[in-house]
């Protein structure tokens, strides 16, 4: 680049524009690298999950998607409800005749028949005229309709946004869960191989001294190589589920995460009040089938009063120039203008009204069918909800209980065996009934707290603010 500086040409002041033009340019780039690199590192490599249900929010293509939604059908509402506004209008036209119309005017000088007719051009050869318009509408059936569904309208793209928002947030809990809990699987069979290890080193030691056979190592051997590969396949879960998880979150694939959790908050995490009555009204799913169920009465009143006319005022400003030589076509203006009421009363459409009026009071007995339906699926899905969570809190405590028994057992046996009590096959399946427990543990801790997600959704107490 230096080079290519020195051996511009031109003069100096050229240089200098030129050198300035660069340096801004060179700026430009860099400044947008940086702020790149500023929005796509906004999220931390460590992230909570509070911070993975906050940038989801804000970047999940669903909700991106149901805002637009939102957009649009502000938009939709404006355009509608422009028809109260005047209406304004311009038109203008040169027109030049290549063989003139003509009119056949009476006689007068040949009374009573006023015959033979008098035949005259009807126009000038070059003829120009522009109008003016407004309209006013003052009532209309159909600006009327839009006015009043205005409102439900706006909340119905609202809720379809908190709807989204919802599930967006119980899928980044749910895959955040998931995330975490294969990790801390993970750890348990790090722990696992860690002692494995040095039992296989303590059970090889005592073969070369000729205190046991090889069946002992050998067990251990293949347990260590059982569990490792567990292992592997364990971390390739991993893999997919982060991808999971970033899929939910809006997260490009090639952003590096980790999840953190306290551990210690787990089981103040998975309580939840369950003795609330349910309540339909707290559910989104409700509440959307409630705006349509709104909005159909809305059309059932629209076309019930469709038969009412349409009302409008109108002013007309027309001017007219005509000769027969272009260049003085402009010379002179006949103008006229007007004010004047226009009604408009639909009398017979073919039985159109009263088809849209049935029809629209079949669409709403259809939906009202539909909302019993719903609430007959939202009870049952709370009811199994809150059945599966109960039932996975009492796995859970058998699960926790169990790995303390498994402790004690392993570390007993472990002790016989050292003391030449206990055969080292017992040493194994201890050790196995405690891995199993600890990975019992946190399967079903996982599905303790997936259900605790799918509770809160049941209930219809997840708000997002």
């Amino acid at each position: 680049m230096r080079y290519f500086l020195q051996n511009i040409p031109g003069d100096k002041h050229g240089f200098n524009k030129y050198h300035k033009g660069l340096i801004s340019v060179l700026f430009l780039i860099i400044s947008n690298i940086i702020t790149g690199q500023t929005v796509h590192d906004s999220l931390p490599y460590k992230v909570t999950l509070s911070q993975c249900i906050s940038y989801a929010l804000a970047n999940q293509s669903l909700i991106k998607q149901s805002e637009i939604d939102e957009d649009i059908t502000k938009r939709d509402i404006r355009i509608a409800l422009s028809g109260w506004y005047p209406q304004l209008e311009a038109d203008a036209n040169v027109q030049h005749y290549f063989q003139i119309p003509i009119a056949n005017y009476p006689n007068l000088n040949n009374p009573p028949q006023y015959t033979p007719y008098i035949s005259l051009p009807s126009t000038a050869t070059n003829i120009s005229s522009g109008i003016f318009s407004v309209n006013q509408t003052l009532y209309s059936n159909n600006i009327f309709f839009a006015a009043r569904t205005s409102k439900q309208l706006r909340n119905q793209a609202s809720e379809n946004t908190e709807n989204s928002k919802i599930n967006t947030y119980v899928d980044v809990t749910k895959a955040f869960f998931d995330v975490l809990l294969t990790e801390e699987q993970l750890h348990v069979l790090d722990e696992d191989i860690l002692r494995l290890q040095r039992n296989y080193k303590d059970a090889y030691s005592l073969y070369k001294n000729g205190l046991t056979d090889k069946i002992d190592y050998q067990r251990t051997e293949i347990s260590l190589s059982n569990t490792q590969a567990q292992r592997k396949s364990a971390g390739e879960t991993l893999k997919a589920k982060y991808s999971i998880l970033k899929q939910f979150m809006g997260v490009v694939p090639e952003k590096q995460l980790a999840v953190t959790y306290d551990s210690s908050r787990f089981e103040n995490e998975i309580l939840i009040d369950t003795t609330k009555n349910l309540n339909y009204n707290n559910r989104i799913e409700y509440q959307l089938l409630q705006t349509a169920i709104n909005l159909q009465g809305s059309e059932i009143s629209y076309y019930k009063w469709s038969f009412l006319p349409t009302l409008s005022a109108f002013y007309d400003y027309n001017t007219l120039y005509g000769n027969n030589q272009f260049s003085e076509l402009y010379n002179k203006n006949n103008s006229s203008s007007l004010l004047g009421l226009k009604l408009t009363l639909p009398l017979f459409q073919g039985m159109n009204r009263m088809e849209n009026l049935s029809k629209a009071k079949l669409q709403y007995q259809r939906l009202q069918l539909g909302m019993e339906y719903l609430k007959s699926g939202i009870n049952s899905e709370y009811t199994l909800a809150l059945s599966r969570y109960t039932s996975n809190l009492n796995e859970l405590r058998t699960a926790k209980n169990n790995i303390a028994i498994a402790k004690n057992i392993f570390n007993t046996v472990k002790l016989q065996y050292d003391n030449g009590v206990k055969a080292y096959l017992e040493v194994i399946v201890s050790e196995t009934d405690l891995r199993t427990a600890e990975l019992n543990y946190l399967n079903v801790l996982f599905q303790v707290l997936s259900s605790k997600v799918d509770f809160e959704k049941a209930s219809g107490v997840i708000i997002i603010n």
